[in-house]
């Protein structure tokens, strides 16, 4: 292989490298990862909305993974984290001498950033009286430290991420509107949990396999009355409840068996969060349908499997089925081989080759 085929391949295959920490296969997944891979290789800013525990840090990791700012630093910074009259300098910085307390110079997020990306997480609760200088260094990329005239020029991306709805708060006066439009030139917006359920029983393996590793404990059986609890709670939480459940569950788990540590009435611990602000109504929930959950039973055995129907290690012995009656629910629930990125298949799926659910 020449080096123009070596960097084109590796070209194609980053993107892959990139979001292979996203786990999940919906079809309001795969949406998201279309969009990362557009906008993953330009300088574009990123406003990345969606509830509380979507996802949205690990979705700004892989947009800088994949971009070609992917060797130098990423910054993070959690404005809702930090009080508000400390806010400015951990931005920008300061000079010694700048503020009671300011005993030696500081570098500020966006100079640590110079090159690469900073992602602002929580980025609706940055005070307004910060936002024009914010908005400043967006369009001029250039600012100047507390306590100093001295005006410096940085190279950042900048990847923000709220739960609020920023043009509500414009509309209110709680958020300058320039600032809402010059950060919302590629809005994402983040599904919740419940919107793709499919993706459940692979998270559901995914955190199991990380806790049980980290434990240093063996967890053989989720046992199908577990999952299906898991399919039909609404996760108000969202994924970063999921792993909180899922963690619990592994550390009371007995005779390698991962227990069900939901509320006994499937009621949510805590009201959903909505992305429209305060006075927005909560979504309806979406039952689940015995469908859905046989489906989603279903995907969970395949990917246990390796996507294997047949043989010992196969999903049809994972599920207590022939191979024949699993490869017929499999044709009635229209579960069959995606095309997905960089991962085409040329041959026709058979019962012995990996198979992948499409629409997923």
């Amino acid at each position: 292989m020449n080096t123009s085929e070596a960097n084109s391949r590796a070209e194609r295959e980053q993107p892959e490298r990139a979001f292979e920490q996203i786990i999940g296969s919906s079809p309001a997944l795969e949406s998201v990862l279309e969009q990362l891979e557009l906008v993953a290789a330009t300088d574009s800013t990123v406003l990345i909305q969606g509830e509380t525990g979507t996802g949205k840090e690990l979705i700004a990791r892989a947009i800088h993974k994949a971009s070609p700012r992917c060797g130098c630093a990423l910054i993070k910074l959690n404005c809702a984290a930090i009080p508000h009259d400390l806010l400015e300098s951990e931005l920008f910085g300061h000079e010694k001498g700048a503020f009671t307390g300011a005993i030696t110079q500081k570098i500020g997020r966006f100079e640590m950033a110079d090159g690469g990306t900073l992602f602002l997480d929580e980025v609706g609760d940055i005070p307004q009286a910060l936002q024009p200088k914010l908005l400043r260094v967006l369009q001029e990329q250039e600012f100047e430290r507390l306590g100093s005239g001295r005006t410096h020029k940085v190279n950042v991306r900048l990847v923000a991420a709220t739960n609020r709805n920023l043009l509500e708060m414009a509309a209110r006066n709680e958020f300058r509107c320039d600032l809402y439009y010059r950060l919302n030139v590629f809005p994402i917006m983040l599904p919740s949990l419940r919107e793709r359920r499919e993706d459940i029983p692979a998270l559901v393996q995914h955190f199991v396999e990380t806790f049980s590793r980290r434990m240093g404990r063996e967890i053989r059986h989720i046992p199908p009355e577990t999952m299906m609890a898991y399919l039909s709670y609404p996760w108000p939480g969202n994924i970063r409840e999921l792993q909180n459940v899922v963690e619990r569950a592994v550390i009371l788990a007995q005779d390698g068996i991962l227990s069900n540590t939901l509320p006994a009435c499937g009621a949510p611990v805590a009201p959903p969060t909505s992305t429209g602000g305060p006075s927005a109504a909560p979504e309806p929930l979406e039952p689940m349908t015995l469908r859905n959950s046989e489906r989603a039973l279903i995907l969970h055995a395949l990917q246990a499997s390796g996507w294997r129907i047949g043989g010992p290690k196969g999903a049809a012995v994972k599920l207590g089925l022939n191979r024949t009656t699993l490869i017929h629910r499999l044709k009635r629930l229209g579960i069959e081989r995606p095309f997905r990125r960089a991962a085409l298949a040329d041959s026709p799926m058979t019962p012995e080759q990996p198979v992948s659910p499409a629409g997923l």
